[in-house]
């Protein structure tokens, strides 16, 4: 079925396409879809009419309008004939694992439309406030052929500067009346964003925000990032806002450091622990009901896992 679901996706079958990010967001066959695509996150990039996908992150606290933002940047660019992939993350529910507030409803694409793929997924705490497996998501829709993909966080805060490593542009979305001021410096989001966008600029207090951003960034020693007003509900600067997040280099086009590396290894140990779960591996599950009756601390209980998925070299039906 794996090989099938491969095969069509080459052909650009949509249906494939989302049952492929349905797998790997669950954690499923993780290895064998990159292996058999001749994709990896070290692999260079592809796709896209530049040659290579623009990945842009759209961040920023919860109720600030991400979402509906992106609606709007969806429809600027597919004006342009660009394609658009979005991942929306969303918190994950603690009943169903799944995505609890389905961003996607709030961004309005025509049915028909077969330029635009939008998919939400479930963001578990301490994943940095995106998706589990987002980087091998973000090479699947890379492989597939869309111009632009858009990743929206969680809007947790300080874990949103993680996707920093992640894509070409992070965009932080401020607003007016928020009382958020102090918390700007704080959460660190300040010194990664690369272009940062004042939303709900039809707001009273909107020039004040600007200006109070513009005065914080002069006090660093930073590059200067640019500042627009934008809002969804007049269409202001929406234009202007994809214009200057076009400008940006393609940044995930650097050397690679150790941390991408990391971050493959956390992925692939992810899918193997989820494999062996599934599967009822013995050794897991004594090293688990262990731990649950407290005769091992959580450490040490993690460090044995690690050795365990990395000495089994965990295969699919060799547990």
């Amino acid at each position: 079925m794996l090989e099938t679901l491969m095969e069509r996706f080459r052909r650009r079958d949509r249906l494939a396409l989302a049952r492929l990010i349905s797998l790997i967001a669950r954690g499923e066959h993780v290895e064998e879809i990159l292996a058999g695509l001749g994709l990896s996150s070290l692999s260079p990039r592809a796709g896209g009419k530049e040659g290579k996908t623009r990945v842009v992150a759209i961040t920023g606290s919860g109720g600030v309008g991400k979402s509906t933002l992106v609606g709007k940047l969806i429809e600027h660019v597919r004006g342009q004939g660009w394609s658009v992939a979005v991942l929306a993350c969303d918190p994950q529910s603690p009943l169903s694992g799944g995505a609890l507030l389905g961003d996607r409803f709030r961004m309005p694409v025509r049915a028909d439309d077969d330029g635009v793929f939008i998919r939400s997924l479930a963001a578990a705490g301490g994943y940095g406030a995106v998706a589990e497996h987002l980087d091998a998501l973000i090479r699947l829709l890379e492989a597939f052929g869309f111009d632009v993909i858009f990743i929206e966080t969680v809007g947790a805060g300080q874990g949103d500067t993680a996707v920093r490593e992640l894509v070409d542009v992070l965009v932080l979305l401020l607003q007016p009346e928020t009382g958020d001021d102090l918390q700007w410096e704080k959460a660190g989001l300040l010194e990664v964003a690369d272009v940062i966008a004042i939303h709900k600029a039809d707001l009273p207090g909107a020039e004040r925000v600007a200006a109070q951003v513009l005065a914080t960034l002069a006090l660093g020693t930073a590059e200067a990032v640019p500042v627009l007003r934008v809002s969804s509900r007049t269409g202001e600067g929406v234009g202007e806002l994809w214009q200057t997040i076009a400008a940006c280099p393609l940044r995930r086009g650097r050397q690679q450091n150790g941390r991408d590396l990391l971050r493959l290894a956390q992925q692939i140990l992810a899918a193997r622990f989820t494999a062996a779960e599934a599967a009822g591996w013995s050794e897991l599950r004594q090293l688990l009901a262990a731990w649950q009756r407290g005769e091992i601390a959580s450490a040490q209980a993690a460090s044995a896992l690690v050795d365990l998925l990395a000495k089994e070299r965990l295969q699919k039906g060799n547990f």
